[in-house]
């Protein structure tokens, strides 16, 4: 049994970022594969999100001492618990280390030790180890984000009309974090202000009190046409299917974006990407992104005009975004670097039982050669051969 701990402030739900959505997708392949899966959550109990996801096993645990009586595989997710496990255990870092201290009360950082740590992307591996420091000198693998199938096989709507004003999306949390005071203040600049477009932006994390303000906000603007945020991929492959563009103007100035999953999951649905020069958000490149200077509203308005420009993607640049970053390959990786581990675990035998146990084999295949052969003196008393039988 593989078990994903989900150990946050707020509890696991549907539409609410990327962490959800890879986690999600990552049972949901595996239970495609007939491995069993599920999740586990702290100190929510059965209000933990669990009615978001009708196919998915929770169990709510009490307290995190009961992850050490466990015998499942953990998999702890956005940061590992200080806890001891009966098997080894890993811990997939989603966020950047600014995310903790003070925010989760069940962050530890002494919980890294003796865990398989794997990160999103190459620029979590080096943003965690700067911050880990002597904490750390393991390996991180990288185990990336996907976009599930539905992503690239939605259909695309047909657009009969002519000169229909490019559609704009704008799909991640309503938090200062993802760059959507920069998304407006770009509204007013030239590269935009009297152009014609439509564009769309998304209650995702409207939970939190920073959400409900901004969407409060959001909704007085004359451009912007706020739509209820998508609660299962299929929704959201649709939602992004409906546009030509997808904005993801993430800051650099208080927060580094590991990884931007938004980012694949547009591009394997035909939009083009604009996006923020910053964190991971280059290595989300499917053929379809556009990277612009973070935190500078100009460049994202001049970022947006040009791929208004250029459209949605073909028909060819869809299918070969389509290759990249899939649910398969994510899975495969997590559990190559799982088995490698486990091998791991078997006990070896030293150099010096190894060299008896060879020794043994080759004695008995010297005896069991002779025995098929067997040996015998002629009359003229040269050696002749039998067979025995």
């Amino acid at each position: 049994m593989i078990s994903f701990v989900w150990s946050s402030a707020h509890p696991f739900l549907a539409g609410a970022g990327g962490s959800e959505n890879y986690t999600a997708g990552q049972i949901r392949e595996l239970k495609r594969r007939g491995i069993p899966t599920r999740i586990l959550t702290l100190g929510y109990g059965e209000q933990d999100g669990r009615d978001d996801f009708p196919d998915i096993e929770f169990k709510a645990l009490k307290s995190k001492a009961e992850l050490s009586e466990l015998d499942d595989t953990l998999v702890f997710v956005t940061y590992p618990l200080n806890v001891p496990t009966k098997r080894p255990a890993y811990a997939i870092l989603h966020c950047p280390p600014t995310s903790y201290g003070g925010i989760d009360e069940l962050f530890d950082l002494e919980g890294m030790k003796g865990k398989q740590l794997l990160v999103p992307s190459k620029f979590a591996a080096k943003l965690w180890k700067g911050h880990l420091g002597h904490h750390t000198h393991v390996r991180m693998p990288a185990v990336y984000p996907f976009a599930e199938p539905v992503f690239s096989q939605v259909k695309r709507p047909h657009r009969s009309e002519p000169h229909v004003p490019p559609k704009i999306l704008f799909a991640n949390r309503l938090i200062a974090d993802k760059g959507i005071y920069t998304l407006l203040a770009s509204l007013h600049l030239a590269g935009l202000r009297h152009r014609e477009f439509e564009l769309t932006v998304t209650t995702a994390g409207a939970h939190c009190d920073d959400g409900r303000l901004i969407q409060t906000l959001l909704e007085a603007h004359p451009r912007i046409n706020v739509v209820p945020s998508c609660r299962t991929p299929k929704d959201m492959a649709r939602l992004m299917a409906e546009h030509d563009i997808a904005v993801m103007p993430s800051t650099d100035i208080f927060w580094k974006e590991i990884f931007g999953i938004s980012s694949v999951e547009a591009q394997h649905a035909g939009c083009r990407v604009v996006a923020s020069n910053t964190g991971g958000l280059p290595e989300t490149d499917c053929g379809g992104l556009m990277l612009v200077k973070p935190d500078d509203p100009l460049s994202l308005a001049n970022g947006l005009a040009r791929a208004m420009g250029l459209g949605p993607l073909t028909e060819a640049e869809r299918l070969y975004a389509s290759t990249k970053f899939t649910v398969a390959s994510s899975v495969d990786r997590l559990l190559r670097i799982i088995q490698s581990t486990e091998s791991r675990r078997v006990p070896r035998l030293s150099l010096q039982k190894q060299g008896a146990l060879v020794r043994e084999q080759l004695d008995t295949a010297f005896k069991k050669g002779i025995m098929q052969l067997g040996a015998g003196m002629a009359g003229d008393n040269k050696l002749a051969y039998r067979r025995i039988s």
